[in-house]
């Protein structure tokens, strides 16, 4: 039956190598479970009704809630994913985008978490809008094959530069913008061993080689020094024990269907968070189009010009999850760029979304187990992971300099601005801009030129959608 569903035999799997790959996916992604809710309770706490003392019962409860809707509604929308277009990509709540909701949205601009909300609904709805007409799959066509190539390559490197900053690899100096940790620091020196297990086992070609060097760095990580001392003065180690195995899930009732839509009550309050919205649509839309491109064409699914098959099925289950979302009460799902982990370790159909959505369920009753994997240990799957995405940089004609130079600013301004969507737009202005000193280029439409316009609208500050 699965046979059936999937295709795994028109796409030359297995259902092992399909779940296996799906324990991959989880295991990049998992610390999703506690980084969003930590970053979407600056702005939940700016509501006096939760405040910020992390010690009250309106405050833990919150907290508790988040992770529980971030779990759930990773695991709906991956499920959509997996049934609509039989991808192997895993959606969550987006890092960055949630930063946005937190800190832009109701703390900069002093928007309630339930307005906010109904602001990211909104933005869903266009989301399905746009999917449904076909625009946005019209959006995907209009980005040159050389460009969709720049984007997974420049993905890769985004990848590679997190895992190296999250072990600590890389760090932050105002001299020279980054530099390197200390090497000699337990985690630091853990992570670099993960790097150099993982990499040997992937260059051996040894099957689940990013499972196993995640397993092995995490149970290493119990004899290895933090370099922390706990309450009890005793130096804590790199993995640190579990409180236990089993937990239930939160209740997300604080969150759940809280939205409002106070915002649209009067033209000039809507006028006033327009630029918010359209923000939160310009990201989420980049965004999710540059991983669903860079993903899909790591896992061969593009076809011979390029095109995504079932990209509109795609688009219209990540505009769906995006209204989800908000219902459950966090910011906007998004198609995940870890996805391509899992895609390395096999994964080539919707099973391998489907068996990360059922983890993600298992983890709200595993939580204090999944919790004490260590960045040490995720970090390496990350870095490798992006190598394998930067290896198709072969394919870009570097010898033609109108297709060089776009494909070059592309790979560069997605890790540099942190943004993929940025750097999508570097690479589109600089396309439309040879194209047109020197004549149109092969590959390069009409819809490409709105598109490249809209960023240079938005870089320049000509329409500023961020206010």
């Amino acid at each position: 039956m699965l046979n059936r569903i999937f295709k795994l035999t028109d796409h030359r799997t297995t259902m092992s190598r399909e779940l296996q790959a799906g324990l991959t996916t989880f295991a990049a992604m998992a610390y999703i479970l506690v980084v969003n809710p930590s970053i979407l309770m600056n702005g939940f706490a700016a509501d006096p009704a939760i405040g910020h003392d992390p010690t009250t019962l309106s405050f833990l409860a919150t907290k508790g809630a988040l992770v529980t809707v971030t779990a759930l509604t990773a695991a709906i929308a991956t499920l959509l994913m997996a049934f609509l277009a039989n991808y192997p990509i895993a959606l969550a709540p987006g890092m960055g985008i949630n930063a946005f909701f937190a800190f832009s949205i109701c703390l900069g601009a002093g928007i309630p978490w339930h307005e906010a909300l109904g602001m990211v609904f909104f933005n869903g709805c266009i989301f399905l809008l746009l999917s449904v007409t076909g625009v946005r799959e019209k959006i995907v066509k209009c980005i040159p094959y050389p460009l969709k190539i720049a984007i997974t390559c420049g993905i890769g490197i985004f990848i590679a530069f997190i895992g190296l900053k999250n072990c600590g690899v890389i760090v932050a100096n105002p001299a020279t913008f980054v530099s390197h940790g200390d090497f000699t620091s337990g985690p630091v020196a853990l992570g670099l061993a993960g790097i150099a297990l993982t990499f040997v086992l992937a260059a051996r070609r040894v099957p689940a080689a990013i499972v196993i060097g995640i397993a092995v760095i995490t149970i290493t990580g119990f004899f290895v020094p933090s370099g922390l001392v706990g309450p009890d003065g005793r130096p804590l180690m790199v993995t640190s024990l579990p409180s236990g195995i089993f937990s239930l899930p939160s209740s997300p009732s604080p969150v759940f269907f809280k939205l409002t839509f106070g915002f649209m009550h009067s033209a000039d309050t809507f006028v006033k968070v327009l630029p918010l919205i359209l923000t939160l649509l310009l990201v989420d839309m980049f965004d999710n189009i540059g991983t669903l491109i860079g993903v899909t064409k790591r896992a061969g699914l593009l076809d011979n010009s390029g095109h995504l098959p079932r990209a509109g099925r795609a688009l219209i289950a990540d505009s769906i999850a995006a209204i989800l979302s908000s219902l459950m009460g966090t910011s906007t799902v998004v198609s995940y760029i870890e996805s391509a982990s899992g895609v390395e370790a096999g994964g080539r159909t919707g099973l391998t979304a489907v068996s990360t959505a059922m983890l993600m369920v298992l983890a709200l009753f595993l939580t204090p187990l999944i919790l004490i994997v260590p960045a040490a240990a995720t970090a390496p799957a990350l870095v490798v992971v992006g190598v394998f995405m930067l290896q198709s940089v072969t394919e870009i004609d570097m010898g033609d300099f109108k297709i060089a130079a776009p494909c070059a600013l592309t790979i560069i301004g997605i890790p540099l601005t942190f943004s993929i969507a940025e750097g999508i737009g570097f690479g589109l202005i600089s396309a439309s801009l040879l194209a047109l000193a020197t004549g149109k280029p092969k590959g390069f439409t009409p819809t490409g030129y709105v598109i490249a316009a809209v960023f240079f609208l938005e870089f320049f500050r000509i329409f500023p959608f961020s206010g």
